[in-house]
């Protein structure tokens, strides 16, 4: 931090000075350093010292001036260029730092502190080759700099020389066993080195050798993590947690591994007492906005983003969270341009374009052209490495393995939608093998995927990579993703080719996903009618009936008579999310309500929970002219009260563009019909393709007008509403919408095209 002051000539003064920088107290030390100046202490050695403050409380450029001075007088002294070279570094100006670091090693070619920060340099500007050489120097001078070792394995990491880094990465642990962070990569490191078990065992060892050394239980921990051992990793990094209890680190990592978990609550309160700990640490308070709203609790999440963006500098991966909170408080076209800003701060980052394509869908207006635009942008960002040519057997009749990748192979939309035709694939012809993400092993609907595959995989440790050559491993022949660009998807790992087949279905399933390498998009004739093919990458693999199959939830209530009847007028309703409540819906519905006398609207979710969200949405009804008293908001619930709640509307009004899905098939369950008004992109047609599947076309319609129309129309004859409500349930099972036998057979069938395409292709 200090530089020493040359014998015998440094001042009381200056004495103070260094002090209060050794204390990290810049701005005390500015006044004695500048004083000793002015009284004549000259000397290089102050000179420096007060640039060194000037420098670290934000006076940057007189602070380089200073330190430019210095390097002319001693030009031999190769300390005030290492000061340069951290300055620069400290604001982001990587290329003046390097330059700056290669005067320090012209000078001294044996200063650890250059060699290591140069490395560090190269690396983030993807030369890890150049890094390693110095490294390499580096660790030959000064075999115990544990820092040295630590980048050393960084580097080789980025080469690709797995092996290599784990030895360096035990090396730094062995110098500075006290460092948390050489642990950690060690342990990211020896799943990619394939030692993953031998490490696990050595980390238990020296967990037993240093019981009270948190750093070792951290690295345990998220080896066990990276393994797909949550429990034990909870466990370990809890450990680590009450043998450091005032160190914020342990308590991140452990919040991290607790958010992917069902235990999120428990994160969040843990994510609460780091933000109080220290209010100024950004990364934490992303961290708890990232899992409020896991916790759907958006308009919170939303408020901490923006207070961390009024205090501190933007980010790609602030902008990013808050154009995903603030889409889902129904704000859409700020979302996006928030997205737009995100992408603008690194046009080459996958993450904002990510959310860019996700709030589009949202965005009132979008069209296909525009949508699949984006899509393609993002994918062109998506890394991707040449692996070895796939081995699979071609011959369009063996016996196939098909891979579903997603993290929601749970008590989720894509579990209630997809589960049922995985169960009932021809077992003959198709073996299963899930990849799982963000696994909840006692989930029903996790253990109904269990009973129908061959094999599960926990892939949360892996790397996209890592992931490709583990689903070549297993012999996958068509992989079928269920996760898009969501937020616990791993759809871009796609891009280095996990199987010979590639399909898009469900799970985030808005549009085309833009990827040259997904072949196909699973869908049917009312989500992609002919025509649309152009809005699309993929070929569109279209199924006879609906491209899903609605598992209904054993516990729903029964259906009971439309309200309308003992209310004397209609209540419409809408339980979709937020987000798909556009302003022009908003005027829509306003509308219908105009014409309807005494009608009222209920809307539903987890967001309007928040007051001033509810308030807002209130005052969005209001300007449209319609007054509180005819709207009713209702907060979350638990599923099966959820599905008695339908029975206290008459009518579900579909949002659009982003029509609803799993909540359309839960109406149709309940006896309640939806209208809809599907548009150009995948996203906006969802109702219409559940409703034609359960022979309800009619209720299907192409313009805003016709929309409007038909809810003034059917409010009208409540009497033809009680009667569809009576038989809808059972017109629902009955048809392909929950035949589950019929709806495998024709995946099957499917998937069996696509796999010919391919062994005639080759």
């Amino acid at each position: 931090m200090t530089v020493d002051v040359l014998p015998g000539r440094g001042d009381r003064l200056a004495a103070d000075g260094i002090a209060f920088l050794a204390d990290g107290r810049f701005e005390d030390a500015l006044a004695p350093l500048r004083l000793a100046l002015s009284l004549g202490d000259a000397q290089p050695a102050t000179m420096l010292n007060l640039a060194i403050a000037e420098d670290r409380a934000g006076e940057r450029d007189h602070a380089r001036r200073l330190m430019r001075a210095v390097a002319v007088r001693l030009p031999e002294w190769d300390e005030p260029w290492l000061r340069l070279a951290e300055s620069f570094r400290a604001t982001g100006e990587h290329a003046a730092a390097e330059d700056a670091y290669r005067q320090v090693l012209d000078l001294n070619p044996k200063r650890p502190e250059a060699l290591i920060a140069l490395a560090g340099l190269l690396l983030m500007r993807g030369r890890p080759e150049e890094a390693r050489d110095l490294l390499l120097r580096c660790c030959g001078i000064a075999p115990d700099n544990a820092e040295a070792w630590n980048t050393l394995g960084l580097a080789c990491k980025a080469m690709g020389d797995a092996e290599t880094a784990l030895t360096a990465f035990v090396r730094a642990q062995t110098l500075r066993p006290s460092v948390a962070a050489y642990w950690v990569n060690g342990a990211d490191v020896s799943l990619e080195a394939g030692v993953a078990d031998a490490e696990l065992a050595r980390l238990a060892v020296a967990c037993e050798q240093h019981p009270l050394n948190p750093a070792v239980h951290i690295g345990l921990g998220m080896l066990l993590d990276r393994l797909g051992r949550r429990a034990e990793a909870i466990d370990a990094l809890e450990a680590a947690t009450e043998l450091a209890p005032d160190s914020p680190g342990p308590l991140m990592l452990l919040a991290a591994v607790l958010s992917r978990t069902s235990r999120t609550k428990q994160a969040e309160a843990m994510l609460r007492r780091l933000s109080a700990m220290d209010l100024g640490n950004v990364a934490v308070q992303n961290d708890h906005a990232a899992v409020l709203m896991r916790l759907h609790r958006h308009p919170e999440a939303r408020a901490l983003l923006l207070d961390v963006l009024d205090r501190s500098e933007q980010t790609v991966v602030l902008l990013s969270n808050l154009a995903n909170a603030t889409a889902c408080v129904g704000l859409q076209e700020e979302a996006v341009a928030v997205a737009h800003r995100a992408v603008g701060l690194d046009p080459s980052a996958v993450l904002p374009r990510r959310v860019l394509c996700n709030t589009l869908a949202y965005r009132d207006g979008v069209t296909g052209e525009e949508l699949l635009a984006a899509m393609r942008d993002c994918s062109a960002v998506l890394p991707r490495t040449r692996l070895p040519p796939l081995t699979n057997r071609i011959d369009p009749d063996r016996h196939l393995t098909v891979g579903l990748l997603s993290g929601t192979l749970r008590a989720h939309p894509v579990g209630w939608l997809t589960v049922a035709g995985i169960e009932t694939l021809d077992p003959e012809s198709f073996s299963v093998v899930c990849l799982s993400q963000q696994t909840v092993p006692d989930d029903p609907f996790a253990r109904r995927y269990r009973a129908a595959a061959r094999d599960w995989v926990d892939i949360d440790g892996m790397s996209d990579v890592a992931l490709a050559e583990a689903a070549r491993a297993r012999g996958i022949d068509i992989l079928i993703d269920l996760g898009g660009y969501g937020d616990a998807a791993r759809m871009i790992a796609c891009a280095h080719r996990l199987a010979p087949v590639q399909i898009k279905w469900v799970g985030m399933q808005s549009h085309s996903t833009g990827m040259p390498e997904m072949d196909w998009f699973l869908t049917d004739r009312w989500e992609t009618p002919e025509g649309f093919e152009q809005f699309y990458s993929e070929k569109l693999l279209r199924l006879p009936d609906g491209y899903v199959c609605y598992s209904p939830p054993p516990y729903a209530p029964d259906v009971v008579p439309p309200p309308a009847l003992a209310n004397g007028s209609v209540t419409f309703g809408c339980f979709n999310n937020l987000a798909k409540i556009t302003p022009r819906v908003i005027a829509t519905w306003a509308e219908i309500l105009r014409r309807v006398p005494g009608s009222r609207l209920v809307l539903k979710t987890h967001q309007l929970s928040d007051v001033a969200t509810a308030n807002a949405c209130r005052a969005a009804f209001a300007a449209e002219g319609v007054p509180a008293h005819r709207l009713e908001f209702r907060g979350p619930s638990g599923h099966r009260a959820f599905m008695a709640e339908y029975g206290d509307i008459d009518i579900v009004l579909d949002p659009f563009p982003y029509s609803g899905g799993l909540t359309t098939c839960e109406a149709l369950w309940m006896g309640v019909p939806t209208i809809a008004l599907p548009g150009e992109i995948f996203a906006s047609r969802h109702s219409a393709s559940h409703l034609s599947n359960a022979g309800l076309a009619d209720w299907v319609t192409g313009s805003v007008d016709g929309y409007i129309g038909m809810a003034v129309a059917r409010a009208g004859d409540v009497q033809a509403l009680a009667a569809l409500r009576a038989g809808l349930r059972e017109r629902v099972r009955r048809s392909p919408l929950c035949d589950a036998p019929r709806f495998g057979r024709n995946l099957g069938t499917a998937l069996r095209h696509a796999w010919r395409a391919w062994c005639a292709e080759r």
